[in-house]
């Protein structure tokens, strides 16, 4: 689309209410859909695709709209890159809202037993993971960020976060297993 290339992301940036006003009533659709086809494939409630689509468009305006400054015309259209980022917020916000839980009654007993070695941390060898993959790793877990905040964070696409934490994991488990019977 021609409208995509010429989009004025300075004036969104800049706080340009009609810019902004604009640019939300030509791609909430957009957001809709993208939010609405993982809210639906997930068989939720269709009242969570409106506070989903609301937060799309709150995360591109967070940190000083940092998230719409990363668009790249070159590397996307605008309607495929806010379709992507439509499914990521709508699957992260999946993925924190349900957890499967068990009525307090039904779970075992165990459940609700303390032991240390459980919540100890493992002991990564210096130079198993990259410097990446180690601050991925950090800010998942230690500061319990999700994906999509970690690649503000860094300044990197969301997918770049994933790919890390899962290679990341990868070398874990290899190491981990190759060191099983020490």
């Amino acid at each position: 689309m021609a409208e995509d290339r010429t989009l004025d992301v300075a004036r969104l940036v800049a706080g340009d209410k009609a810019t902004w006003d604009a640019f939300v009533a030509r791609y909430a659709g957009v957001v809709h859909a993208g939010v609405g086809a993982v809210v639906r494939r997930a068989a939720h409630q269709p009242t969570e695709i409106a506070d989903l689509v609301q937060d799309v468009f709150v995360r591109l305006c967070k940190d000083d709209c940092r998230m719409l400054r990363q668009y790249d015309p070159a590397r996307a259209s605008l309607v495929t890159w806010l379709t992507v980022v439509s499914r990521s917020v709508a699957l992260d916000a999946m993925r924190r809202k349900y957890v499967p839980q068990v009525a307090i009654d039904d779970a075992p007993e165990s459940a609700f037993a303390f032991s240390p070695r459980e919540s100890a941390k493992i002991s990564i060898p210096p130079g198993l993971l990259t410097p990446r993959q180690a601050m991925v790793l950090s800010l998942l877990y230690d500061r319990d960020m999700d994906p999509a905040e970690v690649a503000q964070h860094l300044g990197v696409d969301v997918q770049t976060i994933r790919s890390t934490h899962h290679k990341a994991l990868t070398r874990l488990r290899q190491y981990f297993r190759e060191n099983a019977g020490e």
